[in-house]
């Protein structure tokens, strides 16, 4: 079994073998994604293929299903078919910055979308506002418990950005209100709903007096939920999570059940945008160093105007 070591090493071998390939037009983009079974990665995939398909712009999609070696493979593989713009997510955090050095090699622009890899950033970062975001979602709902009881985390992928970003966020919101104690927190891997399921189920065995959770994701969050029915404490448990999947806010808008909040990110945008600084980028033109939209706390009773329209 080959380890990251040869792995790293034998992609950038291969990448100083190529020559520059800078491109004053862009007709092929290239696009790794950690997975696809997330709604928050499907929603930015959806945008950039959309708004690539205006642009008269070829997107190849390569799905790392949240493994570092398989995408480190990947994008060797894109660096052969002529790409000419990479838009990366990174599937974590260990060789995270390979597939950037293998796109510096052949001159290609690299748009960071979500999470960036620490030592090798892109041309641009391209995120959700995550530390206020999730400051507003854990304020809400801490508000709603009367600013006191015990709580627990369950928190993304461990170091990848909107990891960090949303502890940070939400850390704040807990240490505005001393009665609130953050009794048991846990990572998943892949911020999945079965993730966020048994993982709930264990803290509220632990802990079966909890009243908050929040889950840094939707899926999470709505694993959480479905643990809270099943262990029958809907009346008791209050429950917020992040990103604004289809799912999620479909589930708000009934106005019922233990999870109340999410924050609503502009996914699709998200994907318009890199396609933009791609084009600008391959072109020679500036771009922010960091493009932010804005994720908008949204409750059942914003939650139907998402419903129809994601942003």
């Amino acid at each position: 079994m080959r380890t990251y070591k040869k792995i790293i090493a034998a992609a950038l071998a291969s990448a100083a073998l190529a020559g520059p390939a800078l491109a004053d037009d862009v007709n092929k983009i290239g696009l790794a994604v950690p997975n696809l079974q997330a709604d928050f990665f499907n929603q930015i995939k959806l945008g950039v293929e959309n708004y690539g398909k205006e642009k008269g712009i070829e997107v190849i999609v390569v799905d790392a299903k949240n493994d570092t070696a398989t995408q480190v493979s990947q994008v060797q593989d894109l660096m052969t078919q002529g790409i000419e713009a990479f838009i990366y997510i990174p599937a974590g955090a260990a060789a995270a910055a390979v597939p950037t050095r293998l796109a510096r090699a052949e001159g290609i622009p690299v748009i960071n979308v979500d999470r960036t890899p620490e030592g090798a950033p892109g041309d641009t970062f391209i995120a959700g506002e995550s530390v206020e975001s999730a400051y507003q979602v854990c304020k809400h709902i801490i508000d709603l418990a009367g600013g006191e009881g015990k709580m627990a985390m369950i928190h993304g992928q461990k170091g990848t950005t909107p990891e960090v970003d949303r502890t940070k966020g939400c850390m704040r919101a807990i240490e505005e209100n001393p009665n609130v104690e953050l009794v048991t927190e846990q990572w998943s891997q892949m911020w999945s709903p079965d993730e966020g399921f048994s993982i709930a189920q264990n803290m509220l065995q632990a802990h079966p007096d909890l009243k908050l959770i929040f889950g840094q994701a939707d899926g999470l969050a709505m694993g959480a939920a479905k643990a809270v029915d099943v262990a029958g404490l809907s009346d008791q448990v209050i429950i917020g999570g992040y990103d604004g999947d289809v799912a999620a806010l479909e589930y708000l808008a009934k106005c019922e059940g233990p999870f109340v909040a999410t924050a609503t990110q502009s996914t699709q945008m998200m994907g318009r945008l890199a396609v933009d600084s791609a084009i600008k980028v391959a072109a020679g033109e500036s771009v922010p160093e960091r493009q932010t939209p804005n994720a908008v706390l949204t409750t059942c009773e914003n939650a139907p105007q998402f419903v129809e329209n994601h942003p």
